[in-house]
């Protein structure tokens, strides 16, 4: 459970760092699946920046019954989102990102609500939830925030390079009344953000990759109208508290 100073905080900066929500052990079960291939290697990628450098992930609309659904399903992510919203959720997509160490690209300033916008969402009542896989920091590309900035409302976005990027001449005015910060983490470590904060990253120059997964979810009260949007409209049925770790458990027996 969050307090209300944490609550508070995220209505004021936009997001929300809690450290250690999930143990290195869970995180180990996370990375062995994103090896094993399987979903992952199904649904990846790659999303240019505007220097041309590839920025890979894999990304699905629904809950299964696997590691990742059990993750996207855990009363620790969940129950977090619906306090910081203060009303229920449904999932609305989660992703794994995969920036490979010396050569994984930048994401562009943008807000996620700025293209969520165009799935016919009328309110930004929506919130991001990245898993940190590896030791995150400003030298494997940690994400980078605006602190506040979620206050502004959503801007106007196009393309730069493959990605979605906010207005260049806006986006210059914002970075320079927002204060800036990197969300350095440790695995287990989780970021909520709400969807209009601007965020992006930097390329990955270093040895070591920089994985993360994201579990992003909808008010339910928030349904995209004529029919568009990603996720089943459902009330989540929440995993037991100690899924992933059964399932690490299961997959070692299964060898």
């Amino acid at each position: 459970m969050i307090s209300l100073e944490q609550a508070n905080a995220f209505d004021r900066d936009g997001f929300l760092l809690v450290e250690s929500l999930f143990s290195q052990e869970e995180v180990n079960v996370l990375l062995s699946q994103i090896d094993a291939g399987g979903r992952v290697a199904k649904h990846k990628f790659d999303r240019a920046d505007a220097a041309g450098r590839s920025s890979k992930l894999a990304l699905w609309t629904d809950i299964r019954d696997d590691v990742f659904g059990l993750v996207s399903a855990s009363p620790r992510i969940v129950s977090t989102a619906r306090l910081l919203l203060r009303e229920d959720v449904y999932h609305w997509h989660s992703k794994v990102m995969l920036k490979e160490a010396r050569v994984g690209g930048a994401w562009e300033w943008h807000q996620d609500y700025g293209y969520w916008y165009g799935n016919g969402c009328l309110y930004p009542r929506m919130i991001s939830c990245m898993l940190a896989l590896d030791p995150a920091n400003k030298e494997n590309g940690c994400l980078k925030v605006l602190v506040g900035s979620h206050l502004l409302g959503r801007v106007d976005h196009g393309k730069t390079g493959e990605q979605a990027g906010a207005e260049p001449e806006r986006m210059a005015a914002i970075e320079q009344r927002f204060p800036l910060r990197y969300c350095e983490a440790g695995p287990g470590s989780v970021l909520f953000f709400h969807a209009n904060l601007f965020h992006s990253s930097e390329v990955n120059l270093s040895d070591r990759p920089r994985r993360a997964y994201i579990c992003c979810y909808n008010a339910l009260a928030n349904v995209p109208y004529g029919g568009k949007g990603h996720g089943k409209v459902e009330p989540i049925r929440l995993a037991p508290d100690d899924a992933v770790l059964e399932f690490g458990k299961a997959a070692v027996l299964a060898r």
